[in-house]
């Protein structure tokens, strides 16, 4: 299971970060094609036309998908931002328990959006929604990706929950502790 799991969140890491590289190469064909098109200008020939049309939408979309499907990665490597020095004054077993309320807390509310951003996605397919742009592309495809995403994150959550539960140390905890021996910040 454990197998399972971490291959979850590195697929979610993986896809998010193949967003981010479709975000860059949309980008770099659209300045390239204003380029080929203003030399061809410039030379007194007839530009091609060169554009990516709905670039900032498409764009758009990917970005809130990359940062969706991230999250689940960033929890498990430590690299979110928490707030501890509250955890850092107290005696460890009054931290275990403020790790644990903390986490169940943000699995309930991830579990949640989860639950409601389905829903959402649910209504676009349902009503057609599509967006303004060029392009019309069907809404429920990027709320799928950022449903997917919320919900590998709150997978992520439960698993560190789970683990805190057990007394055992939450992955992120594990993760910041290598990166101090490495020396890595």
């Amino acid at each position: 299971m454990r197998a399972l799991l971490n291959g979850l969140y590195r697929l979610s890491g993986a896809l998010a970060a193949a967003c981010l590289a479709i975000i860059a190469i949309l980008v770099v064909t659209q300045v390239g094609g204003r380029l080929v098109d203003g030399t061809l200008k410039l030379f007194g020939l007839e530009p091609f036309g060169l554009l990516v049309p709905s670039l900032a939408e498409i764009a758009g979309f990917l970005l809130v998908g990359a940062s969706f499907l991230a999250l689940a990665q960033t929890l498990r490597m430590g690299d979110h931002i928490r707030v501890s020095m509250l955890l850092q004054h107290v005696p460890a077993r009054i931290a275990q328990v403020l790790e644990v309320w903390s986490l169940a807390v943000a699995t309930f509310l991830a579990g949640y959006f989860v639950w409601h951003v389905g829903w959402m996605v649910y209504d676009s397919y349902l009503y057609n929604e599509v967006s303004f742009g060029i392009i019309p592309i069907p809404l429920f495809i990027p709320q799928s990706v950022m449903t997917f995403g919320i919900g590998v994150f709150a997978v992520a959550l439960l698993d560190d929950l789970l683990v805190a539960i057990q007394g055992r140390q939450p992955s992120y905890n594990l993760a910041e502790r290598n990166d101090a021996l490495e020396g890595v910040e």
